[in-house]
């Protein structure tokens, strides 16, 4: 049996007890942009290709940890409801590559589920103290810190 020190079992049971609470509180916001009619998926994708335009079909799949037909899928839904656009690559680069970018209708749509979802949380967050809130604050820069050292976009 390992030698486990008091200080790494608090840390495990932090952890324990911290992701089901991360984990249902995702969930919330998942369903925020379900209310809107898309997935947590489409999203992840129209943050990711504002964020990155060019991108085409395989980088993203790659990116996103999901095979190509399925990322080809999601790309042709967001394409018919107008989020997405494929334009090929301007200037010195390779005309034959074709890129994607959100459209400024999938920017709106994009900002208009983030503000949902802000305004969910923000009604959440005002039923708490002060004191609770000081602590979320804090325990936000460590999340972040947690994200960076995974190599996760914050």
């Amino acid at each position: 049996m390992r030698n486990i020190t008091p200080s790494v079992q608090k840390t495990v049971k932090l952890a324990a007890e911290l992701r089901p609470s991360i984990l249902r509180l995702s969930r919330h916001l998942r369903r925020e942009a379900l209310r809107g009619g898309s997935s947590s998926v489409d999203m992840q994708l129209l943050g990711t290709l504002r964020e990155e335009p060019g991108l085409g079909v395989s980088e993203l799949a790659d990116m996103e940890q999901m095979s190509r037909p399925a990322m080809s899928a999601h790309i042709k839904r967001l394409m018919q409801l107008g989020y997405v656009q494929r334009e090929t690559a301007k200037g010195e680069v390779d005309r034959r590559r074709v890129g994607l970018s959100v459209t400024r209708t999938g920017t709106q749509y994009l900002r208009a589920v983030s503000e949902r979802r802000a305004d969910w949380l923000a009604e959440r967050l005002s039923e708490l103290g002060a004191e609770e809130r000081t602590a979320l604050d804090r325990a936000t820069k460590s999340l972040r810190l947690i994200l960076e050292s995974a190599g996760e976009p914050v």
